[in-house]
């Protein structure tokens, strides 16, 4: 079959490091091999896995975003799985124990504040600290590897949402992106990558071969993958980002937005490759549920130009300026941190003078920064 080939489906790289080990197995609902077998099973065809590991939404995608929930057996297979979405983010010493090696096998979304790179992130430390070797069997990041957007992360500002100092859309797989992590924090992980086969940065999901499995009940497609870069950011606002619909961060809006009045304020530059479609929607879930809302779809016409961050932002530039209904979430956070600021790693956003321009020109500044730093740890070619 013609196509990427993920780390899954090239075992046969790590056979010596697997085998005769006891497996513990961070997975979640896309882990699949390129025929949609579960990674479990090809796993436990071949090796000897004693546990699971289960990221945000659970091992089969059926926990909402932000519902927590506690460690159980699988009823598939009768093994034990650890949540890592509940009392605990990272594996305790007591779900380590016994365990030989741990394998990781996620599908990221391709941004900074999707958790499964928080998650990623955790396990390696706690694994380093306990001196268990790590494989990770590399995905294709299903926005490409050659775009990078977003500002960095900045000190204060790390949360789940955000651990490390990235962009937002940092242009790695999750296999480059743990050698980055690895590297960068000072883990000193035993790290193993299986790479991907036949990927090339220039590619979006679409250009794999590879069919898109939800990694998360609200990325149903891979084109809401590529818009949630911009659109996400509506989570930590008053505004809809979609929940509750059959377009999830494609459409947004609110029962008090005007459409029209907010289309004529946005920046058009930082729409390039994409559009705008006034529509109305009602949420069965969320925000305003139950509630008409106008908004938008986000539209994109021409992916290789479009940039979803930047598109994002000037809409909310444009919302704020148009609508004293606007209001950026009040902080739950435990220090009193604003959840737009996790989002997009500073407070920028918020500021009363913000100006969209000179937001960008930081942003770009940032994200040429971060593509010099990231140039040790690439493992693949345009």
């Amino acid at each position: 079959m013609n196509g990427v080939r993920c780390g899954i489906d090239n075992l046969d790289s790590v056979s010596g490091v697997l085998r005769n080990r006891r497996i513990g197995l961070l997975v979640g609902s896309a882990s699949t091999d390129r025929e949609l077998e579960s990674s479990v099973d090809v796993l436990r065809e071949r090796f000897t896995v004693c546990a699971l590991f289960a990221p945000e939404h659970g091992l089969y995608g059926s926990h909402g975003a932000g519902s927590e929930f506690g460690s159980t057996v699988d009823v598939r297979t009768g093994l034990p799985v650890h949540s890592l979405y509940g009392e605990n983010r990272a594996p305790t010493a007591e779900q380590l124990e016994g365990l030989d090696a741990v394998v990781i096998d996620l599908q990221d979304a391709g941004a900074r504040y999707y958790t499964y790179l928080s998650t990623l992130s955790l396990v390696m430390k706690a694994c380093a600290g306990a001196e268990i070797p790590v494989v990770v069997l590399d995905r294709p990041n299903p926005l490409g590897g050659e775009i990078i957007e977003g500002p960095l992360l900045s000190p204060g500002f790390d949360s789940f949402v955000g651990l490390h100092r990235v962009p937002v859309r940092y242009g790695l797989t999750i296999g480059e992106y743990a050698r980055y992590i690895d590297e960068t924090e000072g883990y000193g992980c035993d790290l193993t990558v299986v790479p991907l086969e036949g990927w090339k940065r220039s590619m979006y999901f679409d250009e794999t071969g590879l069919q898109w499995v939800p990694p998360s009940p609200n990325l149903p497609t891979a084109e809401s993958a590529i818009v949630y870069v911009g659109t996400c950011l509506f989570e930590g606002t008053n505004v809809s980002e979609g929940r509750g619909t059959a377009k999830p961060f494609e459409v947004f809006g609110a029962p008090w937005i005007e459409p029209r009045r907010v289309a004529e304020r946005i920046d058009q530059a930082a729409l390039a490759g994409g559009r705008l479609r006034e529509c109305r929607f009602e949420p069965s879930a969320s925000k305003y549920h139950g509630e008409t809302c106008a908004g938008f779809q986000l539209h994109v016409t021409d992916r290789r130009i479009f940039r979803p961050y930047g598109a994002g932002a000037a809409v909310i530039d444009a919302v704020r300026a148009v609508h004293p209904e606007f209001r950026f979430l009040e902080p739950e956070d435990r220090h009193g941190r604003y959840f737009i600021d996790l989002l997009s790693g500073n407070e920028l956003l918020r500021a009363v003078d913000f100006t969209l321009c000179e937001y960008i020109g930081r942003c770009d500044r940032d994200a040429a920064e971060f593509a010099e730093m990231r140039n040790r740890v690439l493992l693949y070619n345009g």
